[in-house]
């Protein structure tokens, strides 16, 4: 009786601890909407309001007044998916080749390539910025989505999760069937690794959309700006802030990146589900 009082005590601790974390973790997001629908003045306001307002409509109608919003969440949307079907597709392949085959130089190229993942993406805007130039990309959303093709961590994640999920036999299965190189990535690896496509694909959707140091420097044509590049320019608006105003474009760009999330979230908890069902 006392080893089960003491478990259930224990469940109930870990039940709690679980509980905090949560309301910890949603509490930003709740505050998020709350300051969306308050006015500035409201926002700073003592003691501080925690129930809803009423200015939500007027704060989106004043950022959709003061910024292009669906026309820069459109480029972000059309470079935020470029990018990810491209490193899902370049980074699989190459971690297919390092994970499951012998060549010559292997170990040197892989040593090269973490080597890279090293190196500050801080360090890179310079060069980076100097062969877009001479390419004549800059301005365009070309010198977003070729740079970040393919990736040293993509690569990485992919290689490690391939060598343990892809059994050599199921290779050597589909050679006797007389599969190629290109008929095995398709039709053998991609299906077995669709959890770790599910996770790559979440994490470089988020990446590229919320990325602001690069696409401010690359984008000098002001109808290509992303979302987020377009609500920099929310603050300082007539030589105030807004932070209402600031809080719902923030707001709305949370969105396309929950909807992925969940997307994303489905496959990898679903496809784990058949895995262990099998």
């Amino acid at each position: 009786m006392a080893s089960i009082k003491g478990s259930r005590q224990r469940g109930i601790m870990l039940h709690l601890v679980l509980i905090v974390g949560l309301l910890l973790s949603v509490f930003p997001f709740y505050w998020a909407v709350i300051m969306s629908t308050h006015s500035s003045t409201e926002i700073f306001s003592y003691p501080p309001k925690l129930l809803p307002g009423s200015h939500f409509l007027e704060n989106v109608r004043h950022l959709f007044d003061n910024v292009d919003f669906f026309g820069s969440m459109f480029n972000s949307l059309l470079v935020a998916g470029s990018v990810t079907v491209l490193v899902l597709f370049f980074d699989s392949l190459a971690a297919f080749v390092f994970a499951k085959f012998q060549f010559p130089g292997r170990r040197v190229l892989f040593a090269l390539m973490m080597a890279i993942f090293m190196v500050p993406a801080q360090l890179q805007a310079i060069p980076q910025f100097v062969i877009m130039a001479k390419l004549g990309w800059i301005g365009s959303m070309t010198a977003l989505i070729v740079p970040a093709a393919a990736n040293a961590f993509g690569i990485f994640w992919m290689r490690q999760y391939m060598k343990s999920a892809i059994h050599d036999e199921l290779l050597d299965a589909s050679k006797l069937d007389g599969a190629g190189f290109l008929r095995q990535y398709w039709h053998v690896a991609l299906p077995v690794v669709r959890p770790g496509l599910a996770f790559l694909g979440i994490f470089t959707f988020m990446g590229q959309w919320n990325d602001y140091a690069w696409p401010l420097i690359a984008l000098t044509n002001p109808d290509n700006v992303t979302l987020q590049v377009a609500l920099s320019q929310l603050n300082g608006v007539h030589g105030t802030t807004d932070y209402g105003m600031v809080m719902t474009g923030a707001l709305l760009a949370l969105v396309p990146l929950l909807i992925v999330f969940a997307i994303g979230a489905k496959q990898i908890i679903g496809d784990l589900g058949k895995g262990a069902i099998r």
